[in-house]
């Protein structure tokens, strides 16, 4: 049941949320919005119900208006956004300390505020939460690929991954992780309108957010191919469900360097359309 109800006492009658509705499932009986039953298996359950009445009247799937935070007054100056998105860079230098939990808890529970295909909801994020345990996966996925690397049989065009494991063996030097204690690891089920994208997407909410707390990040393409083509074993090990589709990993944790200003990257390229 979606449990739509409406305060009468504090609606306006505005017919916002009727007029906003994706679903178009939203009637004004009487002057006052309702949902017919016949019509609920419709709903998006995208709550834009619940958001856009002005008083605070409509509640929809048990959720109290009171609850949300208010938008007006409460949006980031454009110009600080501007220097958030522009200032954002791939970090590859990670001090040697986990995040606290609840920053880490934090971080997801806004990125799964990210828009999905269909409002599917459906993007698991699984994440690495502890160094040590980061670390035992590195060993295993490096031993992995020390084995297909010294039988020849690396994927054709992944043979580099041979002096990566080779970098690693004799100097130490970890390309594929970063030397961050923390993953991330978005992906979807297959039968989603959009899984790859949505876990995209997710991702890069996680990662501007992240950098307005201080958390680095980098997109991790070399951890992403390993796990999902080289050595799709691990997506086993890690959890992940058959029927996923990986979105991407990225590496995260507290930056070891501090950039102080942004890149000049210069004017988008654009297609105007006449």
């Amino acid at each position: 049941m979606l449990n739509f109800i409406v305060n009468q006492t504090t609606c306006t009658r505005c017919g916002e949320c009727a007029a906003d509705c994706p679903a178009r499932i939203i009637s004004m009986k009487e002057g006052f919005p309702v949902i017919a039953p016949e019509k609920e298996a419709s709903c998006y359950r995208c709550q834009h119900c619940l958001t856009i009445c002005p008083t605070a009247a409509v509640s929809i799937l048990g959720r109290n208006p009171d609850d949300s935070r208010l938008l007006a007054g409460n949006y980031p100056d454009p110009n600080q956004v501007e220097t958030l998105i522009k200032g954002r860079r791939s970090v590859r230098r990670y001090k040697p300390e986990n995040l606290e939990p609840e920053l880490i808890q934090r971080l997801l529970d806004v990125a799964w505020h990210a828009p999905t295909g269909k409002n599917c909801r459906d993007v698991l994020f699984t994440v690495v939460d502890d160094r040590e345990k980061l670390a035992r996966l590195r060993d295993e996925v490096m031993g992995g690929l020390a084995e297909l690397s010294r039988a020849e049989k690396l994927p054709a065009g992944m043979e580099f991954y041979a002096d990566f494991v080779r970098m690693w063996e004799e100097k130490r030097v970890d390309i594929l992780f970063r030397g961050a204690p923390h993953l991330l690891i978005t992906s979807a089920p297959r039968h989603c309108a959009s899984p790859e994208q949505d876990g995209l997407i997710a991702l890069s909410y996680f990662e501007l957010f992240a950098q307005s707390l201080g958390v680095g990040t980098v997109w991790n393409g070399l951890t992403t191919w390993a796990i999902d083509v080289v050595l799709p074993e691990t997506r086993q090990r890690l959890g992940i469900p058959a029927d996923h589709v990986i979105g991407y990993a990225m590496s995260f944790g507290r930056p070891a360097l501090c950039y102080h200003r942004t890149v000049q990257h210069g004017s988008a390229h654009i297609n105007r359309v006449g």
